[in-house]
């Protein structure tokens, strides 16, 4: 029996043995479980983590968004040489506009060497000439000089186009010139002709020429562009950059149909302004009043609105360096035009900066000698000098190029900023903001003094709203902030604007102030008070995405209490304006509706 219970015994002994093989499997089983059941937590843990890290981050992108000013220091070159470029003239260009026989010929230049940029998106350097009306044969002895030209040589690309406002600039051609080293003794370029390349040009243009030419065999169907280079000498230290230090020209630009639009009267002419002051001493009798000759009439007011660039002298602080704020996600896309959004808006911002910078017959061209009183006066003159309580939008570019309009809530676009227009949707610019002048009533005392007083804070004699602005830079304090919600200037370096516009303004008081400054608010709401009193223009805005500069927020009531205007314009038709103006021109001068025939029937 015991025999019997042996093999029970051992059939046992591997029941337990596989009893505890199956514990222990159960065992690792569980563990298993328990380290995936651990894994899974931990990956939830992480997923948690890495959610609140990136809401952390959107958060403070949304705070501190990409942008603003860029430190990046401009890169060493081991010289650099000055050169003066002169477009002296073209020859035999075809003929573009059919009912005048003839052209408005202007060409832009495009200067480029090997040196390194901060950023690839830094714009290249351009020049464009004044537009020669009505000529095949147009010339413009046109200089630009242009410091840190690298021995290594440049390239100069010249764009020929024919002006033509109502619909797009006809291309005539382009010359390219290649010169591949320069220095002291470079024999340089003396009225060299280079032959029209007609690459991209008008068909229609060419085609006029090509049939004139089959009926005359003396025309040919080239032209050429008359071109002079010359070393000036080395150029000052440090190198890296190249930038324009002459000529110091000025563009006003009018646009009648955007100032009917807006509301907007045309400012008085240099000339037209002479002739005021002169009648003004004629007409004072010896009481001292004014007498009024009864032959006068009133002259009708013209609707205009001005665009404003002037050219200083460079080179700008390299410090002045800012890049566009993504604080909006299709911001980007605007700017690099990527994705069909951002193509459109950044098409879009182009055609309103050709509408508002547009060249016509009107356009006004002068030059003036660079860091002088004449420079600063003729700002002064662009700005008129202390008249109407006027604040203005400007941006500087990277080459010294200062643009500007007058800030008002006319009309505005959405989504379009105003700072990314006046840039030309530059990636970079040097600064940007907005500006106001002040006359000062003591002009030999400091701009604290207890008893210093500014027009047009307060009444002052000797001057606007009854009596003509002095015409000396040193009557007047230009008053300059960072006020832009699109390049966002740091205040860090608001002193190195200064610096660069003191020697550029000679005479000129430059006061620099933090957009966040209580005091500036209070004297922009100054400047918007006498606005209301005695401005006779204001101009045109464009809204700054949500990054509105806190003069936008001038209420639109204002407007009304000047009685120069019975009916604000919708943004709908300015923006017809600008992007079809023959469309806005039917409208606004033959009318549409009850409501625009009695509008052309009254003027």
């Amino acid at each position: 029996m015991a025999e019997d219970q042996q093999p029970q015994t051992e059939k046992s002994q591997e029941q337990v043995n596989g009893d505890n093989q199956g514990h222990n499997d159960n065992n690792q089983k569980n563990e298993g479980n328990e380290e995936d059941q651990n894994r899974h937590t931990g990956g939830k843990v992480a997923n948690a983590k890495e959610k609140l890290t990136a809401k952390e981050q959107k958060l403070r992108d949304k705070q501190n968004p990409p942008g603003g000013y860029d430190r990046t220091p401009i890169p060493p070159a081991p010289d650099g040489y000055t050169i003066k470029i002169t477009f002296h003239r073209a020859e035999n260009l075809p003929v573009s506009d059919v009912s005048s026989r003839s052209s408005d010929p202007y060409l832009t230049a495009t200067l480029t060497a090997a040196l390194q940029k901060r950023h690839k998106e830094d714009p290249d350097m351009v020049l464009r000439t004044p537009t020669v009306h009505k000529s095949t044969d147009p010339e413009w002895n046109t200089e630009w000089i242009v410091a840190g030209v690298p021995s290594s040589g440049f390239r100069l690309k010249c764009r020929l186009y024919d002006e033509d406002y109502a619909n797009q600039d006809d291309r005539l051609g382009n010359v390219t010139i290649y010169v591949n080293h320069i220095d002291e003794n470079w024999q340089g370029i003396r009225e060299n002709s280079f032959d029209i390349r007609k690459r991209m040009a008008s068909k229609r243009a060419y085609l006029l020429r090509g049939c004139v030419v089959m009926l005359n065999s003396n025309i040919k169907m080239s032209g050429g562009l008359i071109v002079s280079v010359e070393v000036l000498g080395p150029s000052e230290e440090p190198y890296g950059r190249m930038y324009t230090i002459g000529k110091t020209f000025y563009f006003k630009h009018y646009s009648p149909m955007i100032g009917r639009l807006t509301g907007t009267k045309a400012p008085e002419s240099e000339e037209r302004e002479k002739a005021n002051e002169a009648k003004s001493q004629n007409e004072k009798d010896k009481g001292g009043k004014s007498v009024k000759n009864g032959n006068d009439k009133a002259k009708a007011e013209k609707y205009d609105f001005q665009a404003n660039q002037l050219q200083l002298q460079g080179p700008i602080p390299q410090e002045l360096y800012h890049r566009f704020v993504e604080f909006k996600p299709f911001v980007k896309g605007m700017f690099s035009k990527a994705g069909l959004r951002g193509r459109i808006l950044n098409r879009a911002l182009h055609h309103q900066h050709a509408r508002v910078y547009n060249f016509s017959s009107t356009t006004e061209y002068g030059i003036v000698k660079p860091k002088s009183e004449e420079a600063a006066l003729q700002f002064l003159k662009m700005v008129h000098f202390d008249e109407g309580g006027r604040i203005f939008t400007y941006v500087l570019t990277l080459d010294g190029l200062l643009r500007f309009t007058e800030t008002g809530k006319e009309f505005g676009i959405d989504l379009l900023s105003k700072h990314t227009m006046h840039s030309d949707v530059n990636i970079y610019v040097a600064c940007a903001g907005e500006f106001f002048i002040r006359r000062l009533k003591k002009t030999h005392k400091p701009l604290d003094a207890p008893d210093q007083a500014t027009h047009p804070e307060q009444d002052i004699s000797g001057g606007p709203p009854n009596k003509p602005p002095p015409k000396s830079p040193k009557n007047y304090e230009l008053n300059i902030d960072n006020d832009s919600g699109t390049y966002r200037p740091d205040a860090s370096i608001l002193p190195k604007l200064k610096e660069f516009l003191n020697e550029n303004f000679p005479g000129l008081q430059v006061v620099v102030r933090t957009c966040d400054d209580e005091e500036l608010q209070k004297m922009k709401e100054e400047q918007r008070e006498r606005k209301k009193k005695e401005g006779s223009t204001i101009e045109m805005i464009q809204n700054s995405d949500d990054e509105i500069s806190s003069s936008d927020e001038e209420a639109l009531e204002g407007l009304s209490a000047q009685g120069k205007r019975k009916k604000r314009v919708t943004k709908q038709r300015a923006y017809d304006a600008l992007e079809h103006p023959s469309k806005a021109v039917k409208d606004v001068f033959l009318g549409k509706g009850k409501e625009n025939e009695a509008a052309v029937a009254k003027a």
